[in-house]
């Protein structure tokens, strides 16, 4: 009989649908961790939330075949460790959403009247009526930075206060942001014109401190700020440099880290919650619902839902699940990275066809910086059908002999007034090589580091304008491709550069070559 262990305040609910499949099942969440896995060595499965599972921990656990966290985020256990051992980590992720979402409502209508420095007056046997009036919800714009499980939520949540929804998610199509009643816009947009800004992304890269003065600094006057995401992802200074001068009401619910002890954020936060999101006893039931659903599901059946560190399959290259990766992304950027595509159209190559549903999430974490390579092919589909994105795996014909390699479209608008972009690449000596982009061939070039496509007219001259920005500019150029597309007269430059290029100098090579695009690609 399979053990499974868990070391923490969950709801019971998990150890009852784990002992009704014939589980043994040790709860204690009072005991040491520590202690809890010396006296149950032979666990075979853990469920846990915040506690840290270490290396150490999975050494000590010989017979453990998978880790499932009751939440979404899973930065407290140690993936590849768990990869070296050749053992599963799940999560479950949109257990806890509806429960963070109306924390966000909780925090607006808190933060708008008051509450709790009313409550506060109140009981001192104060009567500060003037002192504390407020401000209503309704017909209020807000602006949701994200439009994943929570940010919908919010938004459906907010329907009855008759707001206006603004979202900001480079990767939502506009059919599913109308399918919620929300606008799409750009960032800047979204923080000019909010009243009230929700964020709901992941702290990734991309994500670390780009809620930053430039934005900060065209919110409105007394804008509320809600942060019940990731701590990183809000450069705190700037919040603390503008704050005053946008008389900026600021509430957040995440830290640096979730322990006791003094919040640098403080000073500058009007409400501040001790990442109470998820902390119902709705979501708490949900998340172990879920967990032990998966577990179940996992060890009886072999299902491998929300593995967060899935190992490549046998006969799959890990360099091409890199290259769908890259594929993707430089697409996503090529089409323009804030236009949300409506549809991605792959083929597949040289009997990579076989492993199309694996390459799927690497190709849809190309796409967004939001979702995890790492996850599943039904993860991938249901992130896409969730972003109103239509998914589309044609027949590879290897007639064409282009070898083990794979092509991506990406397509946005409709109908007759639509764009496209596609991209073809392949692995030259192991590294993965974007071969083809539209029609410009035989291109191979590395998409790794800091590029930039020009696409022009073709004519003398125009290469000499590009690089004399870039001199200008003390950028080096690494190296340099200029296929010719014969069917439509033009050229594109394919250059890669030794550091960022700015939109500013983008913009000065489209006026020096009277470009037809101008776009830089920066992948790590």
């Amino acid at each position: 009989m399979p053990t499974i262990l868990i070391p923490t305040k969950l709801d019971t609910a998990a150890a009852e649908i784990l002992r009704d499949n014939g589980f043994d099942v040790v709860q204690d969440a009072e005991k040491p961790l520590a202690e809890l896995v010396r006296a149950h060595a032979d666990a075979t499965g853990l469920i846990v939330r915040s506690e840290k599972i270490t290396a150490a921990v999975i050494d000590a656990l010989p017979s453990l075949k998978v880790v499932v966290r009751a939440g979404a985020g899973y930065d407290n256990i140690d993936t590849k460790h768990a990869r070296r051992q050749g053992i599963d980590v799940m999560n479950t992720p949109g257990a806890n959403a509806n429960a963070v979402a109306e924390e966000v409502i909780a925090l607006v209508l808190a933060a708008y009247r008051h509450v709790i420095p009313a409550d506060a007056s109140t009981r001192t046997g104060a009567w500060e009526k003037k002192r504390f009036m407020g401000r209503e919800l309704s017909k209020k714009t807000v602006g949701i930075v994200g439009l994943g499980n929570i940010g919908q939520l919010v938004a459906q949540r907010l329907a009855g206060f008759d707001n206006r929804i603004i979202v900001y998610d480079p990767v939502v199509s506009a059919d599913k942001a109308e399918e919620l009643g929300a606008e799409l816009c750009s960032l800047q947009e979204l923080f000019a014109a909010a009243d009230i800004i929700t964020l709901h992304l992941p702290e990734t890269d991309e994500t670390q401190g780009m809620i930053n003065r430039d934005l900060l600094n065209v919110t409105k006057p007394g804008a509320i700020l809600i942060n019940c995401a990731r701590a990183g992802i809000v450069n705190e200074e700037d919040v603390r440099a503008v704050k005053a001068d946008k008389d900026l009401i600021f509430c957040t619910d995440v830290y640096a880290a979730d322990a006791p002890g003094e919040k640098s954020v403080a000073d500058i936060a009007d409400i501040m919650l001790p990442h109470l999101g998820a902390n119902t006893s709705e979501a708490n039931r949900n998340a172990a619902c879920r967990a032990a659903e998966q577990l179940v599901a996992y060890v009886q059946r072999g299902v491998g839902t929300n593995i967060v560190n899935r190992a490549v399959p046998e006969g799959l290259d890990e360099g091409h699940v890199e290259l769908a990766f890259y594929l993707a992304k430089v697409a996503r950027h090529y089409l323009g990275a804030e236009t949300p595509p409506r549809r991605v159209e792959a083929s597949f190559y040289g009997g990579l066809n076989e492993y199309s549903n694996w390459l799927l999430a690497p190709i849809v974490s190309g796409l967004s910086s939001h979702f995890d390579s790492l996850f599943d092919y039904h993860d991938a589909a249901e992130y896409l059908e969730e972003k109103g994105i239509v998914y589309v795996k044609r027949d590879g014909d290897d007639g064409k002999k282009y070898g083990r390699s794979m092509t991506i479209d990406l397509f946005e608008g409709s109908g007759t007034t639509f764009s496209k972009v596609s991209v073809r690449g392949t692995l030259t000596e192991s590294n993965p090589m974007v071969s083809r982009i539209d029609g410009f061939d035989k291109l191979y070039f590395d998409p790794q580091g800091h590029s930039v496509m020009v696409v022009y007219e073709d004519r003398p001259g125009v290469l000499a304008k590009i690089t004399g920005v870039m001199a200008r500019h003390e950028i080096n150029i690494d190296d340099m491709r200029a296929p010719h597309d014969a069917r439509t007269g033009e050229s594109m430059a394919v250059l890669k550069v030794n550091r960022p290029v700015s939109p500013v100098m983008l913009d000065e090579i489209t006026e020096a070559t009277d470009a037809r695009r101008a776009v830089y690609i920066g992948i790590r």
